[in-house]
């Protein structure tokens, strides 16, 4: 099996290759897509098991190789002209772009959410927005158990949802520098907060705001979901941070909140109040699970509780879930 990683020099390419090795992805041949410039170059790799990976292609290279699946993480243009080209010569494309998301003919996939909808007639495949991912991975189970009514999330991104340029503007405004002309962001992030992620819709939502919005009707497959998001950057790179509060259709007891979020595929329950433990994102970084804790119930609203939700947004928020995917794509179709 050839996999094509498209955007392999970025932030989330890299670890998308580096996940694909951790999960043990059956490929034959890996080929590293990426612009004109850093064609030619070598990507190096943490691993070294006895499995091909060509030096960086182009696109037109790429397509020309036939892989059979291909991770595009390079941008919503990109994906918009070449995804087509690659699933009309066959390939399966993941796409982490917003270029496909809500398109009606385009599944948005979290495998331990809504895998199980994926079939081998589809063709392209929309990786979610990073904060839409936690969020719907950490509610699930208890959307299963007790339906979701209406969910309030305030949301503290890390610089690297801006990928290098956010890393970069992030140091050098803690070393003094704090020239705003090559910066993503329109004021100063260190030692601050930006209420503002991506540009304004005419309703004074934020796109990234409506994103959360629509990507979690969409993937619960239920449009009634009363949503409404603000989210915020913040001068913290280990990953996504999210203040939650979830009302259900039904009563419940708070034991059997915690069992639910204890038995949920990809969370890990932290909550010791006493011990002062709690997700953060400083623990997150690296990792693949989804981090919950915080979780009380609302006293001021019927039926309803609150929770703290953290993730590495590179890992669990990009490439892991675009791996999974691929995982099921491999068992679809009985790559081995």
């Amino acid at each position: 099996m050839k996999v094509a990683v498209v955007g392999a020099t970025g932030l989330v390419g890299r670890r998308m290759i580096d996940v694909l090795y951790e999960q043990r992805v059956p490929f034959d041949l890996l080929i590293p897509v990426a612009s004109e410039r850093s064609a030619g170059l070598e990507i190096p790799l943490k691993y070294s098991e006895n499995r091909k990976i060509s030096k960086v292609v182009t696109l037109s290279e790429a397509l020309s190789m036939k892989p059979d699946i291909a991770l595009f993480s390079a941008g919503a243009s990109v994906s918009r002209e070449w995804a087509p080209l690659f699933a009309e010569a066959g390939c399966r494309v993941i796409d982490n772009s917003s270029c496909w998301r809500m398109n009606p003919d385009v599944k948005l996939i979290v495998p331990e959410v809504n895998g199980k909808d994926l079939t081998t007639d589809d063709l392209i495949i929309a990786n979610p927005n990073c904060s839409t991912i936690q969020l719907v991975i950490a509610l699930a189970g208890l959307h299963k158990h007790f339906t979701i009514k209406r969910i309030v999330v305030s949301t503290y991104q890390s610089v690297t949802g801006s990928g290098q340029r956010g890393i970069k503007q992030l140091e050098r405004e803690r070393s003094g520098y704090f020239n705003l002309s090559d910066s993503p962001y329109p004021h100063p992030i260190d030692k601050n907060l930006i209420p503002q992620i991506d540009d304004f819709a005419d309703d004074g939502y934020t796109k990234e705001e409506l994103k959360m919005v629509n990507e979690t009707r969409k993937i619960f497959g239920d449009s009634s979901i009363a949503i409404t998001a603000t989210t915020v950057r913040v001068p913290v790179e280990g990953g996504h941070s999210e203040s939650v509060n979830v009302t259900f259709e039904r009563e419940f007891e708070m034991s059997k909140i915690f069992e639910i979020l204890k038995d949920t595929p990809g969370v890990v329950l932290q909550d010791n109040p006493q011990l002062k433990e709690y997700p953060m994102p400083v623990n997150s970084y690296g990792r693949d699970e989804v981090f919950v804790g915080r979780v009380r119930r609302d006293f001021s609203a019927e039926n309803s509780i609150n929770l703290w939700i953290v993730a590495d947004n590179l890992r669990r928020g990009a490439a892991t879930n675009a791996v999974l995917i691929v995982k099921q794509l491999c068992a679809l179709f009985k790559f081995s």
